[in-house]
């Protein structure tokens, strides 16, 4: 398994923020089931103020940017992308590469 962490910054409004949040406790089926397609075993987002941080579990030979590039192509993806973009405070045409900002880990608990 592989684990790839990202950040993003949500838009500073505390609506926003509520609406974000609401939304992802109904992501689309379609959504989701893409996810899966492409290789994601599992995806956590936790939320610090208007800070997301996503943590996202693939399997073995998942490679980021093709993998990626790949969802982004499926049903509804693009649209969910420009529906969330609206409280990320990004360009809803944007791919999802470019408002995520992978992290580097610096520290494992062994």
């Amino acid at each position: 398994m592989k684990r790839y962490c990202q950040t993003l910054s949500l838009r500073d409004d505390e609506e926003l923020i509520k609406k974000y949040v609401e939304v992802h406790a109904q992501v689309w089926p379609e959504v989701m089931q893409g996810q899966h397609e492409v290789g994601i075993l599992d995806m956590q987002i936790y939320r610090f103020g208007n800070q997301v941080f996503m943590i996202c579990d693939t399997v073995d030979d998942f490679d980021w940017e093709k993998d990626m590039d790949r969802l982004a192509q499926l049903p509804r993806q693009a649209e969910w992308e420009a529906f969330v973009a609206e409280y990320q405070g990004c360009d809803p045409n944007a791919p999802s590469t470019d408002k995520w900002h992978l992290m580097e880990k610096i520290y494992q608990l062994k």
